[in-house]
């Protein structure tokens, strides 16, 4: 990279990351969460995901360190440590896992301002898809002047979405019944809900979207001033994010009750903040809706173009996602990135995707790229590459790394056999790229094991396809 292109600091570095976490899916947590779970589950699951969370950002923190050579963000820990295609995988999982959020980001954004112009709807009528498009490619516009100038404008959106947030919960915390929360606290009085085991696990997907993200600081490694500013971004980004969640979340529940919180429309915030001040309380939260997804789509565009383009680099993917402009930002990944972004807003016209279908469906794509990044920490800790003379730190990062690899199985376990198929389905049309850059270099496209692997997702793609056409599976 030229000298000339702008590092980032440690400032920058935490946007992201809280920038890239913090986008809609707080905005609309008491409802998300309610339609799963009552507050014990709830609790219990905020526990399980503070922990497993937390050991993942310290498996990012640690391969940032121990790896410095490996600056290309999350798939190069799966490429490393498993081969070409689970690398490329990973790339492809994560960049479609971004752009997927930034469809429900639109659905979402539109969701919202159809509180006040009905002709929005859900977010998904053809008047919400033709001034979300005019959105989408205003913010491609933006991200084309630059990294640096991006990255600045994401800095000033972190800060002006947290206004709100710190609103709701001091008026929510002010608001807060103890009596109302510790009502049916465990949900049997809602034999919908099922057994608490099954009401964690049903909210879990829920969870891991809103801290989809957490890895952004190591996305952007590359261009960091400092590498151990890369790490404590994460770390300093998470923390901060969760006390945020769990706070709009359990103080939401002493406000109105599960059920109630259920029913509500998203963003469910702006409705519990409406229960509580009246219809001001609506539109503050609107507002910084409005303002936190604009940050979070233009985080999640920086990070789609970014993955593509560093992959490229290094020939995970074909040659022309490196291309860059005048201004080195990857225009190619970029217009790729925003032409299938501009087609699913279209799909949503037909097949009426809601943003949880929408946020289930990203965030099962990413589990497999958090699932490699864990594994590939659990080798080099078991290895002892990169430990020499470090017996002590060796023993920590092995325990570490096993949690947050246990995490990301039971990750995918939570997700569903729905949501595996239907990524499947998303997984098996890559293969094309990648045997499109290994061409490129004259190499066999699979090696035994990959050609087992891709045969495997294959299966699942058409089962997927037929589950579709069936009606067995619903997008």
């Amino acid at each position: 990279m030229s000298d000339s292109v702008a590092k980032l600091k440690l400032p920058a570095l935490i946007a992201l990351v809280v920038g890239s976490m913090i986008g809609g899916g707080i905005f609309s947590l008491p409802q998300n969460m309610a339609a799963s779970a009552a507050p014990g589950a709830i609790l219990i699951g905020w526990g399980i995901t503070a922990v497993g969370m937390l050991m993942l950002a310290f498996v990012f923190q640690n391969l940032a360190n121990r790896k410095p050579e490996l600056d290309s963000g999350v798939y190069a820990y799966a490429k490393a440590g498993f081969g070409n295609f689970m690398g490329f995988s990973s790339a492809w999982g994560y960049w479609i896992s971004a752009w997927l959020g930034n469809v429900s980001y639109f659905v979402l954004l539109f969701s919202t301002l159809g509180y006040f112009i009905p002709g929005f709807g859900e977010g998904n009528t053809p008047l919400a898809v033709v001034c979300a498009s005019v959105v989408l490619w205003g913010v491609q516009y933006l991200v084309q002047r630059g990294i640096k100038e991006a990255a600045f404008i994401n800095q000033l959106t972190t800060i002006a979405k947290i206004v709100p947030l710190i609103m709701f919960i001091v008026i929510a915390a002010l608001a807060f019944r103890m009596d109302l929360f510790t009502a049916d606290f465990w949900g049997r009085g809602n034999v919908e809900l099922g057994s608490v085991m099954n009401q964690v696990r049903n909210m879990m997907l829920v969870t891991v979207w809103v801290f989809v993200g957490i890895e952004g600081a190591n996305v952007y490694s590359a261009r960091a001033e400092r590498r151990r500013d890369v790490g404590r971004a994460t770390v300093i980004g998470f923390v901060g994010v969760l006390a945020l969640l769990v706070l709009v979340n359990v103080l939401s529940l002493g406000i109105m009750s599960q059920p109630d919180l259920a029913q509500l429309r998203n963003p469910s915030m702006a409705q519990v903040l409406e229960h509580v001040v009246g219809h001001w309380g609506a539109v503050l939260i609107s507002v910084g809706l409005a303002i936190s997804l604009a940050g979070a789509l233009l985080s999640w565009t920086l990070l789609c173009a970014e993955i593509l383009h560093a992959a490229a680099k290094d020939h995970t993917m074909p040659a022309f996602l490196r291309k860059e402009n005048a201004r080195h930002v990857p225009a190619n990944a970029i217009w790729l990135t925003n032409g299938l972004i501009q087609l699913f807003l279209i799909v949503t016209l037909f097949s009426n995707s809601s943003y949880l279908s929408l946020l289930y469906l990203a965030t099962s794509m990413i589990l497999v790229p958090y699932f490699w990044s864990a594994a590939y920490a659990v080798r080099l800790a078991l290895s002892g590459q990169g430990y020499e003379g470090e017996a002590p730190a060796r023993r920590r990062d092995l325990v570490i790394s096993g949690i947050a690899l246990v995490y990301a199985a039971w990750l995918i376990y939570a997700g569903g056999l729905q949501y595996l198929l239907l990524s499947c389905l998303l997984y098996a049309p890559g293969a094309a790229l990648f045997a499109m850059a290994r061409r490129e270099q004259g190499l066999r496209v699979f090696t035994r094991t990959e050609a087992v692997t891709f045969g495997v997702v294959l299966v699942g793609a058409l089962s997927a396809a037929y589950g579709l056409y069936a009606g067995l599976l619903h997008l």
